[in-house]
């Protein structure tokens, strides 16, 4: 028998099993409400990895708009760049919340009553007008940024809460995931083929301090309790294999076949975003924490089969256009050259750059419960 959880976690996600439970317990003594933790809504900011349907509503050619996107739980394309729930979902549903309405999808108050998705598929920390200023082609980068992203929260705030007192109230006792965020301010100018010493590699300082701005204002709204997750191991992505395939150098790639150097810059961005959060001011009961999403994917890479996925596919995608990773185009899911596995739930990679439901659902449950087996923010009956 496979199980879809590891015994061990990595420190980081004892880190934030521990805030978590600490900061939902508090929440619970307050309101009373142990169904939910205390957390009566959720709000998410971000790309493409929490993306529930927000670039369809403007962009309906977007590839998550046709099959087979959506394919193993909704059974429908719904806007999420995957097969099915994203941990954004997973979180919804352990909280006994619904899952989040897209802000561009919500025509009243009532639809964001539990919350709000304002994350953007190909959205960025930064402006779409510094990477116009970078002289990237912006087709893909949306003017949707984290500063806009954060400016339809405060927006919506207004909306949900008439006095400074009912702000207050919302914020906190509503859960906050800031994204992942970073990652797309990589992958436009890597996709571009900008250079990565010059161009690239010092995106990392303005990247964080976009988030860590970002994180302020909720502070300053009221909110006191945020989850900030890193970025993935980009090294052991699909499509960054066959961008830089072929390598002959042995040290190029790790012993799983994930780029060495890919994957360093990665956790450079993360060890910079885990010092902001370490130095960001705060009083003692607001709870800014780090999500791992780093190891927590390594894990499944490094030891897929004890946790349900196939060894033989793990740095392929299941549903591309060919190659040695079915990645050998950025948009190669669900055209006509398409390649579509027969099983999603054995594959990490959904379509190249993003993960599968049941990825996700891993990364999710050891978000939520950590190393024990009765989970403080999930309900116990």
């Amino acid at each position: 028998m496979v199980s879809r959880f590891f015994p061990s976690p990595p420190p980081m996600l004892l880190l934030l099993f521990l805030l978590i439970c600490t900061s939902s317990a508090a929440a619970a003594d307050s309101s009373g409400d142990p169904a939910t933790g205390g957390f009566t809504r959720l709000f998410s900011f971000g790309d493409s990895i929490t993306d529930a349907g927000n670039l369809v509503s403007f962009v309906p050619s977007s590839p998550a708009a046709s099959p087979p996107y959506g394919e193993t739980f909704f059974g429908r394309p719904t806007g999420r760049f995957c097969d099915g729930r994203l941990i954004v979902d997973f979180l919804a549903e352990a909280l006994r919340l619904p899952y989040l309405t897209p802000f561009l999808r919500g025509k009243t108050a009532e639809d964001f009553r539990q919350g709000a998705n304002f994350a953007v598929a190909g959205a960025t920390a930064l402006s779409q007008d510094f990477f116009k200023e970078m002289g990237l082609d912006l087709t893909i980068i949306p003017p949707f940024s984290l500063d806009v992203q954060l400016d339809w929260f405060k927006g919506l705030l207004q909306t949900l809460g008439s006095t400074d007192k009912e702000r207050k109230e919302i914020m906190s006792k509503s859960l906050f995931l800031m994204g992942e965020v970073g990652g797309n301010d990589y992958n436009h100018p890597f996709f571009q083929n900008r250079s990565f010493t010059t161009e690239i590699k010092p995106l990392v300082p303005k990247v964080i301090a976009k988030i860590e701005n970002a994180i302020k204002v909720l502070i300053d709204l009221g909110a006191k309790t945020i989850v900030v997750p890193g970025n993935f191991p980009i090294g052991c992505v699909p499509r960054y294999l066959t961008m830089f395939q072929n390598k002959t150098n042995p040290k190029y790639y790790d012993a799983f076949g994930c780029i060495n150097w890919l994957n360093d810059f990665s956790k450079e961005h993360n060890r910079a975003l885990k010092h902001m959060l370490e130095q960001i001011p705060r009083d003692p009961t607001v709870t800014v924490v780090y999500g791992d999403y780093y190891d927590t994917t390594l894990e499944i890479t490094h030891r897929p089969t004890i946790h349900g996925f196939k060894k033989e596919t793990v740095l392929v995608a299941c549903c591309g256009d060919g190659g040695p990773y079915n990645s050998n185009s950025l948009f190669g899911c669900g055209g006509p050259s398409s390649n579509l596995c027969s099983g999603p739930s054995a594959h990490i990679s959904w379509d190249g750059l993003h993960l599968t439901e049941a990825a996700y659902n891993f990364v999710a449950h050891h978000m939520l419960h950590g190393p024990n087996s009765e989970p403080c923010i999930v309900p116990s009956n």
